[in-house]
């Protein structure tokens, strides 16, 4: 999550410390204008503006040249601030000192502010205009970093499961999962972790522990475990994701408690599950990898433990949806390039046909400089 922005900023307001100055630039500034007629906007949505770009994570990170530290620009209650350099016409990352530079604000998870911030700045500054306000050019809200999420607890699993290492995790929740500052997911947390049945044994009686809301019912009916209970708990984190919500909330309306009994209608419906899809991720994850994502937590929350895949094979799913993902990714990525490469042509040929009738009155008025390019 991150915000991407142009203008000379000689110290960030909000730095803390490390502020340093964009160097070897000039602010070209548009004119003032008042955001357009204002309506109802409902709580976690961001206010589309035709001026604002939203990135791909990959791009912003060649833009920063992976988040150097030697190009943090400041520091604050949001996170740190990077120099970058994007192409000024397409927008994508571009070689240090050509092209626009740019500042990149990229969220620290364990920062002062978090999504409700970011979502205020985003919404104010894509509607505003002034020479006086920095200029927001685009930001990125993936979804994908979910999914490599969900494909690295689940490797985790897997291995746990596996012939080397013969254990149940029996506490596999979202607070147990670590991530790196590449999104790698590590597992943590070992507590309760047990050795798994030997020999002809098809499960280990154990006392009930865990948490809320992840177990399976038939471990809490039996106090037999596998690692089909594992599956099931797998299966609930995966629709915390999808869902954006917790796996038991007791501040939801009635029926809106347990997760799983409130979404399990919905995920088998391409029109129904919508309604139940994190509205966070604004539409811009594709559907059909979605309603994937959503069959697969169906079969992990399974009532008949026999029935649940192994993780071995929700590895597998996920895989394939994360390849899935990213070629379709590419895919509008080269779409938009194309876009912005005739959009450009198309914008030289104007000027060549302006020089040309240079001197000559125009029944036209002359269009404004675009806010967007400011340097």
């Amino acid at each position: 999550m991150g915000a991407c922005f142009s203008g000379l900023l000689a110290t960030p307001l909000n730095s803390g410390k490390n502020g340093k100055d964009f160097s070897g630039s000039s602010s070209k500034v548009a004119s003032a204008s008042s955001p357009p007629t204002p309506r109802t906007r409902t709580e976690g949505e961001i206010l589309l503006a035709s001026n604002v770009k939203i990135f791909c994570f990959n791009d912003l990170k060649t833009a920063t040249r992976n988040f150097r530290p030697d190009s943090v620009l400041g520091e604050g209650g949001f996170g740190c601030v990077f120099k970058g350099w994007i192409d000024e016409h397409t927008f994508t990352a571009a070689r240090p000192g050509t092209g626009m530079v740019i500042a990149v604000k990229r969220l620290n998870q364990e920062g002062l502010q978090g999504h409700k911030e970011w979502l205020a700045e985003i919404n104010y500054l894509g509607q505003l205009y002034h020479p006086n306000l920095v200029k927001l050019i685009g930001y990125c809200l993936e979804d994908e970093h979910r999914l490599l999420v969900a494909l690295g607890a689940a490797r985790g699993l897997a291995f746990l499961h596996s012939a080397v290492a013969k254990v149940i995790y029996r506490d596999f929740k979202t607070s147990n999962i670590l991530l790196d500052s590449n999104y790698d997911a590590k597992l943590s947390d070992f507590g309760l972790a047990k050795d798994g049945p030997t020999g002809s044994k098809s499960h280990v009686s154990t006392r009930v522990m865990g948490t809320y809301g992840y177990a399976a019912p038939e471990y809490l009916a039996t106090g037999h475990l596998t690692a089909k209970s594992d599956v099931y708990s797998f299966g609930v984190v995966l629709l915390e994701m999808l869902c954006g919500r917790r796996a038991v909330d007791k501040n939801r309306p009635s029926g809106e408690h347990n997760l799983v009994d409130w979404a399990r209608p919905y995920l088998t419906s391409k029109r129904k599950i919508l309604r139940v899809m994190d509205s966070r991720l604004e539409d811009r994850y594709p559907l059909n990898i979605a309603l994937k994502a959503a069959h697969l937590a169906i079969l992990c929350l399974a009532s008949e433990p026999k029935t649940r895949p192994t993780m071995e094979q929700v590895v597998a799913v996920l895989e394939q949806l994360q390849d899935s993902d990213e070629t379709a990714r590419a895919q509008d990525d080269l779409l938009r390039s194309s876009k912005n490469s005739n959009s450009s042509s198309s914008s030289g040929r104007k000027d060549q046909r302006r020089s040309a009738d240079h001197g000559k009155p125009s029944n036209s008025p002359t269009p404004s400089a675009s806010p967007l390019h400011s340097y």
